[in-house]
């Protein structure tokens, strides 16, 4: 072979591998696509917003990018709706190829996104629902949370109602698996300290209808009560609680939820209630601080735990996407970072748990006019137990 020739054959197996690591070059260079699922319509449709004004304050943040790549946003409104929801996360996964899906609040809508996202191998990020089985039996490696478990918050408020003495409760809240699981949570850490659930009560969602319900609880005398409800249920709950005299007679404690981003419409009828929560105002953290100053600068608005973790599920997309170069499909590597790292949220640093929920403090909080002033922590480095969950 000539000198010339050799020299051609080279340049020609040169060009040849140019070519064949120009796409995964290309890809690594071009857009990030995050699949937005939130409720931007209904009861939920504040949190939808909160959740989404978060996520790209960080993105913003970062100067529109994370781990070198653009991000573009891709939005569907799953109406806080199960029936939808398949048809819903397919839209964002098989028709607008998202790399990474975002969502949601309504625990029935995440789990049909976990499962879905399970089964195609599809990047998911919840930034709230907190359906125990996302990080419990339909856990996966590229399966992350960075909100809570419902179980959290409401076995943190069982060790703190049995810590007051209270000897038996009525619990209330919507049947779905974010109530039932809330509850559970709660049933469990209370009876474990000798405390007695007299009533389980439940009325379907989205149903705001408990006039029935708290003549029954006022019939029932327990120590205290103990909810789950959130966004426009929540205010309604609150209001009617009061407007029924029980506020006055029987101590209303609940999952966290009951008071954030509901406190303007509640007014008075919330001031004094403790609820339980991995966020809270007054929590004098400087990440809070910078973090509370820059939402409301781009929003008008005060932030809440809403807010927070669509922040936070931008910050662990973006730790992943660091670690890998901005290549979301290693997946192994996103992973294996996420794991190990500590995110320095406003509700204060947090790690991730062997099934990718948040390892996290879950305050103790009281009504104090518009704010969910944290007086305590109702349970410290909570770690949600994952059960069923093997990867």
């Amino acid at each position: 072979m000539t000198l010339n020739r050799k020299s051609f054959v080279v340049a020609a197996l040169a060009a040849a591998a140019l070519v064949a690591t120009a796409p995964q070059a290309f890809a690594q260079a071009g857009k990030i696509k995050v699949g937005l699922m939130l409720p931007y319509t209904g009861t939920f449709a504040a949190l939808g917003n909160a959740i989404e004004n978060g996520f790209r304050l960080y993105v913003t943040e970062q100067g529109g990018k994370l781990g070198g790549r653009e991000i573009e946003f891709v939005k569907v409104d799953d109406e806080s709706d199960p029936a939808k929801a398949t048809d819903n996360v397919n839209k964002l996964i098989k028709r607008d190829n998202v790399d990474v899906l975002v969502g949601t609040v309504h625990s029935g809508v995440a789990m049909a996104m976990a499962k879905a996202a399970k089964d195609s191998g599809t990047m998911l990020i919840v930034p709230n629902a907190g359906a125990d089985a996302v990080t419990g039996p339909f856990c996966a490696s590229h399966i992350f949370r960075s909100s809570f478990s419902n179980w959290q918050p409401g076995y943190a408020m069982g060790e703190v109602v049995a810590k007051k003495g209270h000897k038996k409760v009525v619990t209330i809240t919507w049947k779905y698996a974010a109530g039932d699981e809330s509850v559970g949570g709660f049933k469990e850490s209370f009876t474990k300290s000798g405390g007695q659930i007299v009533k389980e009560l439940s009325l379907p969602f989205p149903g705001v209808e408990f006039q029935a319900l708290l003549t029954e609880i006022a019939s029932l005398k327990p120590d205290a009560v103990y909810t789950f409800f959130a966004g426009g249920g929540a205010v309604k709950f609150v209001k009617d609680y009061a407007a029924a005299g029980l506020k006055k007679s029987i101590p209303l404690y609940g999952a966290g939820f009951l008071t954030d981003g509901t406190l303007e419409a509640q007014g008075a009828d919330a001031d004094g209630l403790l609820t339980s929560l991995h966020y809270g105002d007054s929590l004098e953290n400087a990440k809070d601080k910078s973090f509370r100053l820059a939402y409301a600068k781009a929003y008008k608005l005060q932030p809440d735990v809403y807010a927070v973790q669509g922040y936070d599920a931008a910050q662990m997309l973006g730790i992943g996407l660091a670690a890998t170069k901005g290549d979301v499909k290693n997946k192994a590597a996103f992973a294996a970072a996420l794991e190990k790292a500590r995110i320095d949220s406003p509700r204060g640093a947090f790690t991730l748990g062997k099934n990718h929920n948040p390892v996290q403090d879950i305050y103790l909080r009281q009504v104090v006019g518009k704010e969910n002033k944290v007086i305590g922590v109702a349970s410290k480095n909570l770690s949600d137990p994952g059960r069923g969950c093997k990867m």
